[in-house]
């Protein structure tokens, strides 16, 4: 299971402050899906207003990129700018 790692507010929001976790999940929409099913609600804010690293590299469009058994995910806020 990938090792997943929320902001504060998102914890806080949908997770009762658990801030990291561990998701089953072979690629990141799968991931989000088992989340979504853990804390409802939670999926839309993912996969629109969240950025994904994993094992500490930014990707982009990542709901189709593989995730490990031992892969660490973070979600955080997308940095938009000029």
């Amino acid at each position: 299971m990938a090792r997943v790692i929320l902001t504060g507010e998102i914890a806080d929001q949908f997770a009762g402050g658990i801030k990291e976790l561990d998701v089953a999940g072979d690629t990141i929409r799968q991931v989000i899906r088992g989340l979504e099913k853990l804390y409802p609600g939670i999926g839309v804010i993912l996969e629109t207003r969240m950025s994904v690293a994993i094992d500490g590299e930014f990707i982009q469009d990542a709901f189709l990129e593989p995730v490990g058994p031992d892969s660490e995910v973070c979600f955080l806020p997308v940095i938009s700018g000029g």
